[in-house]
């Protein structure tokens, strides 16, 4: 497994200055934020031109693009606003070629209308799962017209908001191109986190075959947390990544939820997990 980090971690004027703070700290692998090549983060077009330059300045450092962000709410109340995400994650998977990349994580949504990482009741209802399976049923077909991965992350907050949802999306779909990002902190409903050893060990039995991408991030209580730096909160590391090991995992894992100044730590607690575990 390999080290990598969100692009936004690092502040700069230039994408040029930000990869090479990426690289100063020894990391090769990046999930990247088309805002940090100076548009938006799905934009209507993107100028073949951008393409090129992102692509050029990530192979002169030697740092690969693992994913990239293709997040919009999947189930947005709103049916305009995901018809233009949709249109979006079409203009985005067309580019992912020149990019360099052939993976777009995505955000299976929620009701709430104003933030697509905030719960909401509505999350549960048939009616929220039918309009998922309509946009995603989309996502996949754009996936599959262009080569590209898409990846789910089951996270408290969204529709799919366990392993079991993740695995029923998976199962529904039953296409090739809808795969899994695993982030160990996003798993725990309020109340679960007594639970922590039974819940990574479900995720991973049901999920662990289709793992593409995993994140490192940590949390200091359960329900709507999972916003700090690995290794500083109550994710049991040792089982976490133990479990990717086992089960066959052996890409990027990124980091997030971290500020610059935490970057060396993080990845030396990264690297000191992961020398122990896969000795």
């Amino acid at each position: 497994m390999q080290i990598g980090i969100m692009s936004r971690t690092f502040i700069r004027p230039t994408l040029g200055e930000m990869l090479d703070a990426v690289k100063a700290h020894g990391l090769a692998h990046m999930q990247f934020n088309l805002s940090c090549a100076g548009g938006a983060l799905m934009p209507d077009r993107i100028d073949p031109a951008v393409c090129d330059g992102v692509r050029s300045e990530m192979a002169a450092r030697g740092i690969a693009i693992s994913a990239i962000s293709g997040t919009f709410n999947m189930i947005d109340p709103d049916q305009d606003k995901r018809q233009t995400g949709l249109r979006r994650l079409r203009e985005l998977a067309s580019a992912c070629a020149r990019l360099g990349t052939s993976m777009i994580s995505l955000c299976t949504g929620t009701r709430d209308p104003e933030n697509m990482w905030r719960r909401h009741p509505d999350n549960d209802t048939p009616e929220a799962w039918q309009e998922l399976l309509v946009s995603m049923e989309e996502a996949v077909r754009i996936g599959e017209e262009h080569g590209v991965t898409m990846g789910i992350e089951p996270e408290v907050s969204n529709v799919v908001d366990s392993a079991r949802k993740a695995r029923r999306l998976m199962d529904e779909m039953g296409s090739s191109r809808l795969k899994i990002i695993m982030d160990g902190a996003n798993l725990f409903h309020t109340g679960e986190l007594p639970r922590m050893r039974e819940i990574l060990n479900e995720a991973f039995a049901l999920l662990g075959s289709d793992i593409v991408l995993a994140h490192a991030k940590d949390l200091d209580r359960d329900g709507e947390a999972g916003h700090l730096a690995a290794g500083r909160g109550l994710l049991d590391y040792d089982q976490y990544l133990s479990l990717l090991h086992s089960s066959g995992f052996d890409g990027p894992i990124i980091l997030h939820g971290l500020d610059e100044a935490q970057v060396p730590g993080c990845v030396a607690f990264l690297r000191e997990k992961l020398a122990r575990i896969e000795q």
